[in-house]
C-alpha cells in the first residue's frame, strides 16, 4: 500500500499558521508567537508515562524559558477534556502544573501541518517533534524523536541559548558549544579582512577558522 508523502515545514520556513483550542483557551498561532522565541513540541498521547516525564520537564524549567523570553506550547492528538484531566492528574500526583498551553489536535490538523504524524511510526499519535521558532516567526531548528525515546531537556535548553547567542553576536558555534565557550567568527570575505584577522586577538586555528570570547550574560 502506498503511503502519502509527509509534508512538513523546513528550517528557514515561516511557521505555518493555524487556530486551535488549547488548555489556556483558543489561540491563533501567529498571534501567540509574535515577537517571541517559541518552542512548539508534540507528544504522542495524554496519560502516558514518557510523555508525562517530558511535559513535567518543560513545566519544571518554565522559569528558564521565561528568563530567555521563550514561550512554550505543547500538542497531542487528544481532546481538550483529556488534556485538562491529564493536567489535573499530574498536578494531584506530583504537584507539577503545566501552565503552558497544550493544543487539542483531535482532528490532526496541526499534526499534519507540521509533519508530526508519521505513518511509519503511528497513524494516530504524533511523534515527539520540537520546533524552535524565532521572534520573526521563522523556524530555526527542528528535532524529531520516536514514540519510545524521550527528549533531552538539557539539549533543548542548550540549542535555544545557542540560537539566541548566534543571532545576538553574529557568530557560529562549534561542536558541543555551551555558554562560556568561544564562538566561531565568520570567515573573511576579502584579503583586507584576512589581514585584519591575523592582527586580531582571536584564537587562530587557520585564517578561515578563528574563535573569540563572548561576553558572559
Amino acid at each position: 500500500m502506498e503511503t502519502q508523502p509527509i509534508t512538513m515545514p523546513r528550517i528557514g520556513d515561516i511557521a505555518p499558521d493555524f487556530e486551535a483550542m488549547t488548555t489556556t483557551g483558543k489561540i491563533k498561532f501567529s498571534d501567540y508567537i509574535k515577537g517571541k522565541w517559541t518552542i512548539l513540541f508534540s507528544h504522542p498521547a495524554d496519560f502516558t508515562p514518557v510523555c508525562t516525564t517530558e511535559m513535567s520537564g518543560f513545566a519544571l524549567d518554565q522559569k528558564f524559558f521565561d528568563k530567555h523570553d521563550t514561550k512554550l506550547i505543547g500538542l497531542s492528538i487528544d481532546s481538550i477534556h483529556a488534556h485538562i484531566a491529564w493536567v489535573n492528574n499530574v498536578k494531584k500526583n506530583t504537584g507539577i502544573l503545566f501552565e503552558f498551553p497544550i493544543i487539542a489536535d483531535i482532528d490532526m490538523k496541526v499534526s499534519k501541518l507540521y509533519g508530526m504524524l508519521q505513518p511509519g511510526e503511528s497513524e494516530t499519535a504524533a511523534v515527539r517533534a520540537v520546533f524552535f521558532i524565532d521572534p520573526n516567526g521563522k523556524i530555526r531548528l527542528i528535532m524529531y524523536y520516536p514514540l519510545n525515546v524521550g527528549r533531552n531537556m538539557e539539549e533543548i535548553k542548550r540549542v535555544l541559548i545557542a540560537l539566541q547567542t548566534a543571532d545576538k553576536y553574529k557568530v557560529a558555534l562549534p561542536l558541543n558549544w555551551t555558554p562560556g565557550d568561544k564562538a566561531i567568527v565568520p570567515p573573511p570575505k576579502t584579503v583586507e579582512e584576512m589581514i585584519e584577522r591575523e592582527a586580531s586577538d582571536y584564537e587562530m586555528v587557520d585564517f578561515y577558522l578563528a574563535k573569540k570570547e563572548l561576553p558572559l550574560n
